[in-house]
């Protein structure tokens, strides 16, 4: 791919707020967000699944989306406790992460149920963004082209490639998720071409997010490669000042 080849691709940053928030603090970091957005990058929000219903409502009439940050695989049942994609939709979601490396660790989500959600999620006409990572120790090991490869497979085995054109992945390196450490731009295109190439045709098409302690300092050098197409923000998108001159980056 030629360097001027993702500017084919719009830019999309999305801040995956994880479990944190208030309705006050809500509120206010949105004023600031709102007022001080005005790219063309794509930006999508991802609150916790209470808040969904207010920062709809404060993104009302705003160029900025909706997400969630993750889903079961059900479209409906005895499921204490949790939210499927037609839930989301009627909660005017558009974009829902699925296989975020918290959920896979902590909650032992499978790449079988990880495939599940992502059928499921685009059966309720959303938009999947799917994670995928190595750990430090496949990552040490020279291993991580191996698992970012069996991550892929396993929705490609449920779905096909074609269905992609309507899905995001996002890159996010386990050893650099919330610890400062950040991918090098060569570690980062490394994964993000390699990923690229399993898409076949639909190579061009499809936008790959970095994520990984993404801060508006390195934005900027992230952004210019060529097989990256935004990022998947954690702790930065808690922080106005930060979130927004992490999007201008990506515009």
């Amino acid at each position: 791919m030629n360097k001027a080849s993702n500017a084919k691709r719009r830019q999309l940053v999305v801040g995956n707020w994880k479990m944190n928030g208030s309705l006050q603090e809500n509120a206010e970091l949105l004023v600031r967000i709102v007022a001080g957005w005005r790219g063309n990058a794509e930006v999508v929000i991802c609150p916790p699944f209470p808040y969904l219903q207010q920062v709809c409502g404060l993104l009302k009439n705003t160029s900025i989306m909706l997400g969630a940050q993750t889903v079961n695989e059900h479209d409906k049942g005895a499921f204490t406790g949790e939210v499927s994609a037609s839930i989301l939709a009627d909660l005017n979601c558009k974009f829902v992460i699925i296989g975020h490396n918290e959920r896979r660790r902590m909650q032992h989500e499978s790449d079988e149920q990880i495939a599940q959600k992502f059928v499921a999620v685009q059966k309720a006409g959303l938009i999947p963004i799917l994670c995928v990572g190595e750990s430090l120790q496949d990552r040490e090991q020279g291993r991580h082209l191996e698992t970012i490869n069996r991550q892929l497979n396993a929705v490609f085995a449920h779905t096909g490639k074609e269905v992609f054109e309507n899905a995001v992945l996002a890159y996010e390196p386990v050893w650099a998720v919330g610890t400062g450490k950040t991918a090098t731009p060569e570690q980062a295109e490394e994964v993000h071409c390699f990923m690229r190439a399993q898409l076949g045709q639909l190579a061009e098409k499809i936008r790959i997010l970095y994520g990984g302690s993404v801060k508006a300092h390195n934005a900027q050098q992230l952004f210019a490669l060529p097989d990256i197409d935004g990022a998947l923000l954690g702790g930065a998108s808690l922080n106005a000042e930060e979130f927004l001159a992490i999007c201008r980056a990506a515009d």
